[in-house]
């Protein structure tokens, strides 16, 4: 086998743009939220703070850093050694 073959991601140069398309993807859509702000109009929420511009881009963000926290916490418990199914 050819162990040698390189990746797209293998190149740090690649990982720097690809994090760059997602940087800017991520502006574009707060723009448009701030474009077409209208949370308010289609459907009054539990709580008025849904109506406030970005809350579902800082919600999301929020989520899935507390998402990551909590599984490198689990990773702590359910972690086995290598030899554990021998």
């Amino acid at each position: 086998m050819n162990s040698d073959k390189k990746h797209l991601f293998d190149q740090p140069r690649n990982v720097h743009r690809l994090l760059w398309v997602f940087f800017v993807l991520c502006a574009l859509l707060l723009g448009v939220d701030l474009l077409f702000h209208r949370h308010s109009k289609f459907a009054e929420g539990i709580f008025p703070i849904e109506g406030w511009f970005g809350f579902y881009a800082i919600y999301g963000f929020v989520a899935c850093v507390l998402l990551v926290l909590t599984a490198t916490q689990m990773r702590k418990i359910l972690m086995r050694r290598e030899d554990y199914y021998d």
